[in-house]
């Protein structure tokens, strides 16, 4: 068969796996009550079902299930075949992934601490790196044929790497439809790159992994019936984290490593924003706030549908500056990743997401955090809490 019908074969059957059993992970979501309540936190304004990831992770499991029956039975080309320079032993690997969604599902029904659940975030990280997807060496991306070998380091910068990218859709999550929608938008992206680049295993999982995203659609976007929860959100962002490794080779291009950071750009910036933004606050890294991109929108005057739409448009911006990147020369790589850039600053400046961050926020005056105000929502709940 064709290696263009398998894929799309791969996208429909991800596509339809997932909202045929979004259903039965809102009945599981209420048994377990998995469910997201209204709060001062959350923009919903009726009790929601939190784990969606389950039809997502059904979708991801159906699509491979069918690859590998295309390809024992019915002649499908083989996809999973690792590059030469970077073996890769993928039951192993999509063991990390069900420890993963693992992980995300006890938190959404037990609210794990912070520390623990880290700690498995880490441990399936560390099962991904055992299963062979780590990159050794940085080649110079200005044309020298020089590479850097980074040795030992690998293996615990690859850890941070993939725990990294499982929670920053996490926090992103935070909108009916946001984390899926950029997550499909980067997943198709991530496709493109693995075709270009001639991945088959990349391209399979990214491709899947795209209609997922579009399945769960049907039920996420405005107004949500169900959210994805941790179990989702952790899995899609591991899993994006994985493709854009299966995307290089064990001899990797600094650039090469730079697209899927511009890929995922809207949430790394949305969580570079919020870790400043808590440190300056003196609160927890893990500590929620009304700081998010999807906040800021909403503040603007977005509803809901908007909101999701504009950071939609702005991923699929950084998305296309960063397919540009691959293929072209030094010089326009260096131009087009300054657009990208200066456009994004220009975002972050329009939303005020650093604001009140960078300015002097202690008023000693009237002895009160101009972050964290006395009526913010965090010593609300602190006062409802010991009352």
């Amino acid at each position: 068969m064709n290696d263009w019908y398998t894929y799309l074969i791969l996208f429909l059957v991800g596509l339809l796996v997932t909202i045929l059993t979004t259903p039965l992970a809102k009945r599981i979501a209420w048994k377990v009550n998995a469910v997201d309540y209204p709060s001062a936190w959350r923009i919903n304004k009726q009790a929601t079902p939190r784990v969606g990831g389950i039809a997502i992770f059904l979708g991801l499991a159906g699509a491979l299930i069918t690859q590998y029956v295309g390809t024992v039975y019915f002649d499908w080309p083989v996809v999973f075949i690792p590059h030469p320079s970077m073996v890769i032993e993928y039951r192993m690997l999509a063991v990390s992934v069900l420890v993963m969604f693992m992980v995300g599902f006890l938190d959404d029904v037990f609210s794990l601490k912070p520390l623990v659940k880290f700690a498995g975030q880490t441990v399936a990280a560390i099962i991904a790196v055992a299963s062979g997807l780590v990159i050794y060496e940085i080649v110079d991306p200005f044309g020298s044929e020089a590479a850097l070998n980074i040795g030992w380091i690998a293996y615990p910068i690859t850890v941070l790497y993939l725990v990294a990218f499982a929670n920053i859709v996490n926090l992103i999550d935070g909108l009916d439809g946001l984390a899926a929608g950029i997550s499909g938008i980067v997943s198709l992206s991530l496709f493109v790159i693995a075709i270009m680049f001639g991945r088959p295993d990349a391209a399979a999982l990214s491709i899947a992994l795209a209609g997922c995203c579009l399945g769960f659609l049907r039920y996420n976007f405005h107004p949500a019936s169900i959210f994805m929860g941790d179990c989702g959100s952790n899995t899609l962002g591991f899993l994006l984290g994985i493709v854009s490794l299966l995307n290089v080779s064990r001899t990797a291009a600094l650039t090469t490593i730079l697209v899927p950071l511009i890929f995922a750009g809207v949430p790394i910036i949305d969580t570079f924003a919020a870790i400043v933004r808590r440190t300056r606050g003196h609160m927890s890294i893990a500590q929620r706030d009304k700081g998010h991109i999807q906040h800021r929108l909403m503040q603007r005057g977005y509803d809901q549908r908007k909101a999701a739409m504009f950071v939609y448009a702005w991923s699929a911006f950084l998305s296309i500056g960063a397919i540009l990147i691959t293929q072209v020369d030094v010089i326009a790589r260096i131009v087009i990743f300054i657009i990208l850039l200066l456009a994004s600053f220009l975002f972050v400046h329009k939303l005020h997401l650093f604001e009140p961050v960078l300015r002097h926020h202690y008023n000693k005056d009237t002895q009160t955090d101009e972050i964290l105000p006395a009526d913010s929502p965090v010593f609300k709940e602190e006062e409802s809490a010991e009352k």
